[in-house]
């Protein structure tokens, strides 16, 4: 039987959703160069000018939420995650992608989704009044609790890419 990627509309619209979602992924890998100056700029702003330096600590958390939500979603996608016991000595045999795909249908997508339903209220009332930081009142903090909803939908979608077949990971993927 061909591969569900291969075949059919979800197949299709899951292979250019996987495509698309790594696009943004290898886009928002370069968060992580402004995050690495935002952190290195911290102590001589402090240190040096006295000033700065929690402008620069906020800009830095922003950058990375943003950045930890877009990795995640790549690492699943990778089957890259730190795994300890049997599982990770384990060969990538057929048994071991149905339990990577169970496993991720049975306790991430759910959280995902939860946090998806739970969350989008505060986030969008947090992106409407274009919350700041509590304690320094610098603009922006919204982005946080945009990326924290990013993360769910992006977990959830590479979820449900990995039941269809579609753009999943190493582990989950059959071989051509």
């Amino acid at each position: 039987m061909p591969h569900p990627s291969r075949t059919g509309a979800a197949g299709r619209a899951g292979v250019l959703l996987a495509a698309a979602l790594d696009r943004a992924g290898r886009w928002a890998a370069w968060l992580v160069l402004p995050l690495a100056l935002m952190l290195f700029a911290q102590w001589p702003l402090r240190d040096g000018l006295g000033a700065g330096s929690r402008q620069v600590n906020d800009i830095g958390q922003w950058l990375f939420a943003l950045y930890v939500a877009f990795a995640l979603r790549e690492t699943t996608r990778r089957g890259a995650h730190l795994a300890a016991g049997w599982g990770s000595t384990m060969a990538r045999s057929r048994w071991r992608r149905g339990v990577d795909r169970c496993g991720e249908a049975v306790l991430v997508l759910p959280w995902a989704l939860f946090v998806l339903a739970t969350g989008a209220a505060p986030t969008w009332r947090s992106v409407g009044g274009l919350e700041a930081f509590p304690d320094t009142f610098d603009p922006l903090y919204f982005v946080i609790r945009v990326a924290a909803w990013l993360l769910a939908l992006l977990l959830a979608l590479q979820c449900v890419l990995g039941l269809i077949g579609a753009g999943g990971s190493a582990a989950t993927e059959p071989p051509p």
